[in-house]
């Protein structure tokens, strides 16, 4: 096992992988290859908070003003759920799914994906952060990325 160890500030984590190989049985039995690699990358305490903040569930306030936008142009609050849920309606399937295809390029990037649905020239979005339970930051920025897109495809 090899260890690479990258310090840059106080915060670090690790990460382990371990690959298994089986090769074809001998005259004495199976013969087993295990290889593993142990990364330890660091990171800086400004990232990591960075990160945890747009992480984090939101608090009643940034629901407040970072919602305030996203509800006047038609998002709403999911029943029973901390999510904000949208549905778009295009003129045709190819359209729906050029939009989708948008979507998913940016949600890539910024994690969690949408939960959404699609049928024909409809796309129903719901947005919401399993690891913290509810709207976060990252939440936010997608579906104001998401108000954005449509309103290009509409213009």
């Amino acid at each position: 096992s090899r260890d690479l160890l990258l310090r840059e500030g106080r915060a670090s984590f690790r990460l382990d992988i371990f690959i298994v190989f089986l090769s074809v049985m001998t005259g004495g039995g199976w013969i087993v290859f295990r290889s593993s690699i142990s990364l330890k990358a660091a990171r800086s305490s400004r990232l990591l908070s960075k990160m945890s903040s747009k992480r984090a569930k939101l608090t009643e306030e940034e629901r407040k003003t970072k919602l305030a936008s996203l509800l006047s142009a038609g998002w709403t609050t999911v029943k029973d759920r901390d999510a904000i849920y949208k549905e778009f309606l295009f003129k045709n399937f190819n359209q729906s799914f050029g939009f989708m295809t948008r979507i998913a390029m940016q949600a890539e990037k910024m994690d969690p994906p949408p939960e959404w649905f699609n049928v024909y020239n409809k796309v129903q979005v719901t947005l919401s952060t399993p690891d913290v339970g509810g709207l976060s930051e990252n939440d936010v920025k997608l579906a104001n990325f998401i108000e954005t897109a449509a309103k290009s495809m509409f213009a």
